[in-house]
C-alpha cells in the first residue's frame, strides 16, 4: 500500500436518488451475516422496505462465480483472474439487485462489497489497491455505500470461528499473514473516511453490536433505534 492512503472511489457517484445503502465488511468469522439479518429484521419492524444481499453470489450468475472463487479445487487461480471474477460478480449484483432496489427506495444491506476486493485481492493477494479500485469503480458504476459497518476482529479469532463451523474455503485456507494484510487494509480504508464508516469490535456480543448498528442506521433514516 502506498503512503498516500487507499484509493478513493469518486464522491460524485456516491449518491443515489431514494434508498439507503449499507455494507458490512470484515474478515472471516466476524459475524457479518448475523448483523445483516438483524438489521433487516429491525428495519422491517420499523416499516422500512429492506433488502438483504451478499457478495459473491447475490445473483444467479454470481452464484456460479462464487462456486469458482471459494472452491479449494481452484487453488491455482491467478490473483488477477480472481479479482476480475469478483468484479464480474459485483457488476451483475449492482445491475440486477443494488441499483433497482435503491431506485425503489429500499434500504439495501449487503454482506461484503468493494472493500472486500480491496482488502482480499488488492492487499491479501498483493496485486495493488489502485488496480482493484479501478475495476471496482467500473463494475459498480461508482456506486458507494452510504454507510459501511466494519466488524473488526483479529484473524486468529475470526479464523477459529470460521473453521469451527465448516470446512475452510479458498480464502479461509490462506495464511495468517494474508488475513493480517486483509484486516490492516479494512482498518486503513475506514480510517480514511471516518464519517462513512462505523467500526465495531466484533468480540462484543451480538446484541451490543446490533444496537450500535441500529443507532447509526436509525440516525441516517431519521428514526429512533
Amino acid at each position: 500500500m502506498s503512503d498516500d492512503g487507499p484509493p478513493a472511489l469518486p464522491v460524485e457517484a456516491a449518491a443515489h436518488p431514494r434508498g439507503l445503502f449499507v455494507a458490512f465488511e470484515g474478515g472471516e468469522g466476524a459475524g457479518k451475516s448475523t448483523q445483516v439479518r438483524l438489521l433487516c429484521e429491525w428495519l422491517t419492524a420499523q416499516g422500512r422496505a429492506a433488502r438483504a444481499t451478499f457478495e459473491p453470489g447475490g445473483t444467479p450468475a454470481g452464484a456460479a462465480v462464487r462456486a469458482i472463487v471459494l472452491d479449494r479445487a481452484h487453488t491455482g487461480l491467478s490473483p488477477r483472474a480472481e479479482a476480475l471474477l469478483y468484479a464480474a460478480d459485483r457488476a451483475q449484483h449492482t445491475h440486477a439487485v443494488l441499483h433497482p432496489a435503491l431506485a425503489a427506495g429500499e434500504v439495501v444491506v449487503t454482506d461484503r462489497y468493494v472493500d472486500s476486493s480491496l482488502a482480499y485481492q488488492g492487499a491479501g493477494r498483493t496485486i495493488g489497491l489502485d488496480d482493484v479500485a479501478a475495476i471496482s469503480r467500473w463494475a459498480t458504476q461508482g456506486l458507494r455505500p452510504d454507510l459501511t459497518v466494519l466488524l473488526d476482529l483479529s484473524p486468529e479469532t475470526g479464523l477459529a470461528r470460521a473453521r469451527g463451523r465448516a470446512v475452510a474455503d479458498r480464502l479461509e485456507s490462506e495464511s495468517l499473514e494474508f488475513h493480517e494484510r486483509v484486516r490492516d487494509t479494512f482498518r486503513t480504508l475506514a480510517a480514511a473516511e471516518p464519517g462513512r464508516y462505523l467500526v465495531l469490535d466484533a468480540t462484543r456480543s451480538v446484541d451490543e453490536l446490533a444496537a450500535d448498528v441500529r443507532e447509526r442506521v436509525g440516525a441516517l433514516l431519521g428514526v429512533r433505534s
